[in-house]
């Protein structure tokens, strides 16, 4: 089973987009939790998407209340500058969702209370008070795949998209098909 990211309310087209690309990169499924802060119709949510977006197995929920519906809890890990475990505590597992908050309330602190246990931060020294939601879950989820061992590959010569190996078969660079819905219930 994939890593699965998932994005609390995001706010910002342009991290939506680099996110949803990261996403396409490594064929992780992507959970956009409503309200968005802007249209999935953007030209800036598109733009920083470029033309991966029919490669983004992307799965759009009402609400927080439609996703912890859709999604088992005990797979969620989540992710924050406000929690007080750093990101290499985390138990990464093979399907594992990684859970950001939005861009501009972070976290919601009903999560953080509720599960501090499955709290993680990426640790920072300086001024800095959090990173970029994008830089977050690029080095979240580079870290999970490490741990994972997930079979993310290099592209070959001329192939210029990563592809994910069937474990136990050579690598396929066949195209993801498009896959655009809803979250199917449990």
């Amino acid at each position: 089973m994939p890593l699965h990211v998932a994005l609390i309310q995001p706010q910002i087209p342009p991290n939506t987009g680099n996110i949803a690309r990261l996403c396409a990169a490594v064929d992780s499924p992507l959970h956009l939790i409503e309200p968005l802060g802007f249209s999935l119709e953007e030209s800036e949510l598109r733009r920083a998407g470029l033309d991966y977006w029919d490669s983004v197995d992307l799965w759009v929920h009402h609400d927080w209340f439609a996703f912890r519906d859709a999604m088992n809890r005990e797979r969620c890990l989540y992710f924050s500058a406000r929690a007080s475990r750093n990101f290499w505590e985390a138990p990464y597992q093979a399907n594992s969702c990684l859970v950001f908050g939005s861009e501009t309330d972070g976290m919601p602190a009903r999560i953080l209370e509720k599960h501090p246990d499955r709290c993680f931060a990426i640790p920072m020294s300086g001024p800095v008070r959090s990173l970029n939601l994008a830089t977050a879950v690029g080095i979240v989820l580079y870290e999970a795949i490490r741990r994972t061992s997930s079979p993310v590959t290099a592209p070959s010569r001329g192939d210029a998209r990563p592809h994910r190996a069937d474990p136990g078969s050579p690598a396929s660079a066949a195209p993801v098909a498009p896959r655009r819905r809803r979250p199917p219930t449990r």
